[in-house]
C-alpha cells in the first residue's frame, strides 16, 4: 500500500490527524468499532486515557490480524461520550496514539455521542485501512 498524507497549507495545520489520505492498495479493510473491552467482554479502565489506549490496542489488534499495520489506516473515527474531556486530555491521548500507532496519521474525526453500546465505555474507535 502507498499512502500520501495531504495537508494543504491553506488549511489549519493538522495536529494528530491528516486532512486527507490518498491510498492505493489491493484490499480495503473495514474495522468495527472497538471500545476498551478485555477478552472477557468487560470494559476496562477508569479514565479516558486508559480506555482510549485499550480501544486503540483492540483496533490495532484487529488490523494486525488482517495483515495490516498502523500506517495502513486511511480513516479513523473516534466516538467520545465527553468531548470536553477528550479535548482536555488530547495531549495525553496523542502520546498514546504515537506510542502505539506512530506518526502516520489517518484522516480522523472525533464525534461526541450520548452513550456507547456498553454504558461504561467512554470512547470507541472505528475506521478502515487499505492493505497491500
Amino acid at each position: 500500500m502507498t499512502a500520501e498524507r495531504v495537508n494543504p497549507p491553506e488549511l489549519s495545520p493538522p495536529t494528530g490527524f491528516s486532512h486527507a489520505v490518498a491510498v492505493t492498495g489491493s484490499r480495503v479493510l473495514f474495522l468495527a468499532g472497538q471500545t476498551a473491552l478485555d477478552t472477557d467482554g468487560k470494559v476496562v479502565g477508569d479514565t479516558l486515557p486508559e480506555q482510549f489506549e485499550r480501544a486503540l490496542t483492540n483496533l490495532l489488534t484487529a488490523l494486525g490480524a488482517a495483515g495490516g499495520a498502523p500506517a495502513d489506516l486511511a480513516r479513523v473515527t473516534v466516538y467520545a461520550t465527553d468531548l470536553a474531556a477528550y479535548r482536555t486530555q488530547a495531549p495525553e491521548l496523542g502520546r498514546i496514539w504515537r506510542r502505539l500507532a506512530g506518526r502516520d496519521y489517518p484522516a480522523m474525526a472525533v464525534v461526541q455521542v450520548v452513550r456507547l453500546w456498553d454504558e461504561e465505555a467512554m470512547v470507541e474507535l472505528d475506521g478502515f485501512a487499505v492493505l497491500p
